[in-house]
């Protein structure tokens, strides 16, 4: 597995407009549409607001979901969640 590297680290996320916008260390956004993630998505705007970043990804501990930048890069969309998971 390959190391992050440090400029791949996310300082910011935002939702705007239906997209989940997150800026990392070297000024780079990336933005995927929210309906991609599905608990984000029916999260209410203060559990949105509620995240802790790391070196690899993004976590909102109140929804349980964690994103990881790698694949935001990749543009891989998540597989779909179980309604029981």
């Amino acid at each position: 597995m390959t190391q992050p590297l440090p400029a791949d680290r996310p300082t910011d996320v935002q939702v705007i407009d239906g997209f989940l916008r997150v800026t990392l260390a070297d000024g780079r956004q990336i933005a995927t549409p929210l309906t991609w993630y599905p608990r984000l998505a029916s999260a209410s705007p203060e559990a949105l607001r509620h995240y802790e970043l790391g070196m690899v990804g993004i976590h909102w501990p109140d929804i349980d979901e964690d994103l990881s930048i790698a694949g935001m890069l990749k543009g891989i969309k998540p597989p779909a969640v179980p309604d029981n998971a």
